[in-house]
């Protein structure tokens, strides 16, 4: 695609300090529209990529080859750029702006931000729709037939959810072969279509559900909230966090990974997420160190639990965290779940807890209490753990999780210092 008769406009955004700031083309398709394709050379983080094309990649073919050209000096400085171009820097440019202050962003049109939404909300409805017509379509048809369903039969669902921009029922459908495989799959089949079913009820039940439920359910769909409107809108709370404990996942796109990193206000006892995206092949960034604590005002999302920093804020060491014992961390797991039935996973700190090997499952270790309850560990062995506390009872920050069991991520040993796991 790196050929000058495949890109007729092209061009490159002089940097005020001279050099290149962007690099700018319209691609000839197989459409009657040429793609859009641009690239930020001095964004902060690295570059930035954009594309009309429909590729789930980053950076896309067309992208590529624009730099491809741009690197053989084939795109030359243009003084005017196109809107599209404009539009894309000057909002980059705002965010970054916004990400230093903590300011919110000026507010949109609201009657097209309004008929954009409702768009959205008809495309969205009619996906679900078809959803549920479909779930009891495989009740029907009754759950022994599950693990004999090659990968097409449930994949047809999730592109149709995907067309209907529902990318969070996407990735729960996509789910479905896994829970038919290994033992107890009728129980890990059914729980998931249930929660499917209850998703489409929680999302048609609309404001008649609690703010935060509500915010679950739409952010489960898929119907994301603009760091933006959390920034001006959401709840806010100014506390000291302690950071508990981080942990890096893969997300359903192959080339991004997630770091979910969990604090605790030590005044008001919340809990909150900051969750931050990173390519395949590196780290995830985040301003948060574990061992820390940081006073700060956050702006929550709809579901009560992600957050953003508003501004910066005084960072210092902090002592090991209140820990509990497995019921409470049960407990605890119980309250969210009665407002985020989808929760799959919430961090719970466990004091003076022990790896055991108890006998009622003496295949598998657990992390055990004073009080004698355990709790399951996700990982085979936690060599990590018992290298760090030779065995002996610690606190310990973790992941828990009732499909997979606990994930620890922090143990501080016995000079109160954190080590992450």
């Amino acid at each position: 695609m790196a050929k000058d008769g495949s890109w007729p406009e092209r061009g490159v955004v002089a940097a005020p300090s001279g050099g290149a700031s962007a690099v700018w083309g319209e691609c000839k398709g197989s459409g009657s529209k040429p793609y859009l394709a641009a690239v930020h050379l001095d964004g902060d983080g690295g570059p930035a990529f954009k594309c009309s094309c429909p590729s789930r990649k980053i950076p896309c073919k067309h992208v590529l080859a624009l730099l491809a050209l741009w690197a053989r000096d084939d795109v030359t400085t243009r003084e005017e750029k196109p809107e599209w171009v404009g539009a894309w820097l000057n909002g980059r440019a705002a965010r970054q702006a916004r990400a230093e202050n903590g300011t919110p962003a000026a507010p949109a049109d609201p009657a097209k931000a309004a008929a954009t939404l409702q768009e959205r909300e008809k495309t969205v409805g009619a996906g679900l729709d078809e959803l549920r017509t479909w779930l009891y379509d495989q009740v029907d048809a009754g759950l022994a037939e599950a693990p004999k369903h090659g990968y097409d039969h449930w994949d047809r669902m999730a592109r149709r959810l995907m067309d209907a921009k529902a990318r969070g029922a996407h990735t729960l459908v996509s789910q479905l072969p896994a829970a038919a495989r290994g033992d107890r799959w009728p129980e890990r089949m059914l729980e998931q279509l249930g929660l499917l079913h209850l998703l489409i009820g929680g999302y048609r039940a609309g404001d008649a559900l609690g703010e935060r439920t509500r915010g679950a359910a739409r952010a489960r769909i898929g119907i994301t909230t603009r760091a933006e409107d959390v920034l001006a809108g959401g709840e806010r709370v100014r506390d000291t966090w302690r950071v508990l404990g981080r942990r890096d996942i893969d997300t359903a796109e192959s080339d991004m990974r997630a770091r979910r990193v969990w604090l605790r206000g030590t005044g008001s006892g919340r809990t909150a997420l900051s969750l931050t995206f990173g390519r395949a092949g590196q780290a995830p960034a985040t301003a948060f160190r574990v061992g820390t604590e940081v006073s700060a005002e956050f702006a929550f999302y709809p579901d009560g639990h992600r957050v953003l920093p508003v501004g910066d804020g005084d960072t210092g060491q902090a002592p090991p965290p209140e820990g509990g014992t497995v019921a409470d961390a049960l407990d605890s797991f119980a309250a969210v779940l009665a407002e985020d039935p989808w929760q799959d996973a919430w961090p719970v700190v466990l004091d003076r807890v022990a790896p055991a090997h108890p006998a009622a499952d003496a295949a598998r270790w657990h992390l055990a209490d004073p009080t004698g309850a355990a709790l399951p560990l996700a990982a085979t062995d936690p060599w990590r753990l018992l290298a760090v506390t030779g065995g002996h009872p610690a606190t310990v920050a973790a992941e828990w999780s009732p499909a997979h069991g606990l994930t620890p991520l922090t143990v501080w040993d016995r000079n109160g210092k954190a080590v992450s796991l």
